[in-house]
């Protein structure tokens, strides 16, 4: 999201005391690398196999989450009964408007134009398009009015919480603009949904990308070619990452859902409101599998006019 939509989100969450300020003792496995320090208020590292916690920081504070929020929309899609990833849905001025309105990051998805759900999971995920966010809520929502649609779909989304067991977990959006400050989340719950999603083949393939390309038909029949980079910059900047997502709000400060794998071994992290959440990320990763990647990475630049999040 851009500066716009940080606006949006200054409501700050009742009720979210602190009640785990330091980080989790280090597991015997881990003994020998120091316990990172990081910038973010909260953090949690678990090991993608077995969901075992290695680090854990301010672990039951809630804190607005921003765009890591399509995470759980792209699960949502993705673990829908029959989902169609070959479904054609057409773009709608409404969701350009969307973003317009809300100073939104975006896909720049073209009225009338016909993407594949495939394809729109994609502009969702990379640029972190809300454009496309919010053509998949419609689209996989159901009711008579677009509204009803979204709302049915927001309730999926705290249907898969709940089905997950998360219960400092909420959302009110499905892209993570929230004017009311109702979707929100603890770094080991956000975990816990990402590694749910990254259990997905579909998912894993579309967040490890640093760009996708997608060819759609116009209103008039003609094709027209996008390309989107993805705003998560440790990817092809840390050795084995795979994933996830970022997120900005003003609520939530910058934030980043993340993963690599190294031989058989994947780890999956959370930072909120991280000033330094690449970084901090990297010495998360390190903290897990035991090397000093951090401390040498130079992080990948976006191209010029990239969106970021």
């Amino acid at each position: 999201m851009n500066t716009a939509v940080r606006r949006t989100a200054t409501v700050a969450l009742a009720g979210g005391l602190m009640l785990t300020a330091s980080p989790l003792a280090a597991p015997a496995a881990h003994a020998a690398t120091p316990i990172p320090s990081i910038s973010a208020k909260g953090g949690f590292l678990l090991d993608q196999a077995d969901g075992k916690a290695i680090y854990g920081k301010a672990n039951t504070t809630r804190r607005q989450m921003a765009s890591t929020t399509k995470i759980t929309t792209a699960i949502v899609v993705l673990t829908t009964p029959g989902v169609d990833l070959n479904r054609k849905v057409t773009i709608k001025q409404e969701y350009r408007d969307y973003v317009v309105r809300n100073g939104a990051s975006t896909a720049d998805l073209r009225t009338g134009d016909k993407l594949t759900v495939r394809q729109l999971l994609s502009a969702m995920m990379l640029p972190s398009g809300s454009d496309a966010a919010y053509a998949l809520a419609d689209t996989f929502g159901t009711g008579t009015t677009s509204a009803a649609r979204t709302k049915s779909f927001i309730s999926k989304m705290n249907a898969k919480a709940k089905q997950l067991g998360l219960t400092n977990t909420m959302y009110d959006s499905f892209d993570g603009i929230s004017a009311a400050g109702y979707n929100y989340t603890t770094p080991p719950e956000l975990a816990k949904m990402a590694r749910h999603a990254f259990s997905s083949a579909t998912f894993r393939e579309i967040v490890k990308v640093t760009s996708y390309k997608a060819a759609a038909t116009t209103s008039t029949g003609a094709t027209r070619t996008y390309t989107w980079y993805n705003t998560n910059k440790l990817l092809g900047s840390y050795s084995g990452a795979n994933g996830i997502k970022t997120g900005t709000g003003t609520a939530a400060g910058p934030c980043l859902v993340f993963a690599a794998t190294r031989g058989t071994k994947t780890y999956v992290g959370v930072v909120l409101n991280a000033p330094d959440r690449f970084n901090d990320a990297a010495k998360l990763l390190d903290f897990g599998f035991g090397s000093t990647t951090a401390r040498t990475m130079e992080l990948r630049s976006l191209p010029s006019g990239a969106q970021r999040d």
